[in-house]
C-alpha cells in the first residue's frame, strides 16, 4: 500500500504556494475574472475549500458524508457550482481563514488513517495517498486558474509527478469515458520534469510512445492548455488518440480550452462533481 506522507508533504508545499499568491489580495482583487466562466479568484478558493471539507468528512464523519452525496444527487448539475457560490459570497478573510481550516484539517486526518484504509466519496472509495494525489492536482489546477486572473506565475516544480503518475494511470478511463476502446498495450511515456528529471512510464519496446515536458502534460491532463499549444509529442495512432482525450479527473469528458487565440470553450476543464481519482476513485476546474 501506499504511503500518503511524500503526496501529504507536497499537497501542503503545493497549497501553501497557492495561499501566498492570495493572501494579500484586496477585495476587488478577490473578484477578478478566471478562466472558468463566472468563476471569480473566490470562487477558485472556495471550490477548493468546499472540496477540502467534503474529504475531511469522508475520513472522519461517513454519515456525515453520506448526507453530503444525498444532497449532490438531488441536484447533480448545481452542488458543486452552489458551493463554489456559498464560499465566495463570504468576506475574503473569512474564505480564507476557513479554506485554511479545512487544509490543516484534511492534512491532520489522513496522515493519522489507520494504514490500508478507505474512504467514500462521489466514486468509488479512496485511499489516503489517492485522495491526497486528486487535492494536489485540483490545487494546482485551480491554482492556474488562480494566477492566471492575476496575471502571475506559479512556477512547476517536480510536485506534478504526482499529476503525471495520476494522467498516466487512468489512460484507460480517459478512452472509455469519450467512448472508444481501450487499447490492448501499455503505452512508453518519458516526460522531462522541471528539474531535468526524467520520469518514465511503461516498457522500452512499446510500440505507441509520449514524449515532451512534464509540465505540458499536466496542462493536458488537467485540461489547461490545448494539445495544439504544447510540445508533446505521440508515436502511433493509439497515443496520439490518447492526447486528444486524455484526463485525470473523474466525471465525464470536459469541453477543454480552446487554442490561444481561438475562441468558444467553456474554459470549465472537466466533469460536473469534486475531482477525485479517474483511475478509480470519484469526480471541476481540475479537469478539477
Amino acid at each position: 500500500m501506499a504511503d500518503p506522507t511524500p503526496v501529504l508533504d507536497d499537497l501542503r508545499a503545493e497549497s501553501d504556494e497557492l495561499d501566498r499568491l492570495v493572501a494579500e489580495l484586496g477585495t476587488e482583487q478577490w473578484r477578478l475574472p478566471t478562466p472558468a466562466p463566472g468563476w471569480t479568484v473566490a470562487h477558485q478558493i472556495a471550490h477548493l475549500a468546499w472540496t477540502d471539507h467534503s474529504s475531511v468528512l469522508a475520513v472522519t464523519d461517513q454519515d456525515a458524508f453520506a448526507r453530503e452525496v444525498e444532497k449532490a444527487l438531488s441536484a447533480p448539475g448545481d452542488f458543486v457550482d452552489n458551493g463554489a457560490d456559498e464560499g465566495a459570497a463570504k468576506p475574503p478573510a473569512q474564505l480564507l481563514a476557513d479554506w485554511r481550516a479545512g487544509r490543516r484539517a484534511l492534512d491532520e486526518a489522513l496522515r493519522a488513517a489507520p494504514a490500508g484504509a478507505r474512504f467514500p466519496w462521489y466514486g468509488p472509495p479512496m485511499a489516503a495517498a489517492s485522495m491526497a494525489t486528486a487535492r494536489l492536482m485540483e490545487t494546482w489546477a485551480h491554482g492556474l486558474d488562480v494566477a492566471d486572473a492575476l496575471g502571475a506565475a506559479l512556477p512547476p516544480t517536480d510536485r506534478l509527478r504526482h499529476i503525471v503518475r495520476l494522467g498516466v494511470r487512468t489512460r484507460d478511463f480517459a478512452f472509455g469515458v469519450h467512448g472508444l476502446p481501450t487499447p490492448f498495450e501499455e503505452f512508453r511515456v518519458e516526460l522531462r520534469a522541471p528539474s531535468g528529471e526524467s520520469w518514465i512510464y511503461g516498457p522500452e519496446d512499446a510500440t505507441d510512445r509520449v514524449t515532451g515536458p512534464a509540465l505540458d502534460f499536466c496542462l493536458l491532463v488537467t485540461q489547461r492548455a490545448h494539445r495544439a499549444d504544447l510540445a508533446l509529442r505521440a508515436e502511433g495512432p493509439d497515443a496520439d488518440r490518447w492526447l486528444d482525450v486524455a484526463q485525470a479527473f473523474a466525471g465525464p469528458p470536459g469541453e477543454g480550452r480552446p487554442p490561444k487565440g481561438r475562441k468558444g470553450s467553456t474554459g470549465r476543464a472537466h466533469g460536473e462533481g469534486p475531482e477525485g481519482r479517474a483511475d478509480a476513485e470519484g469526480p471541476r476546474g481540475a479537469g478539477a
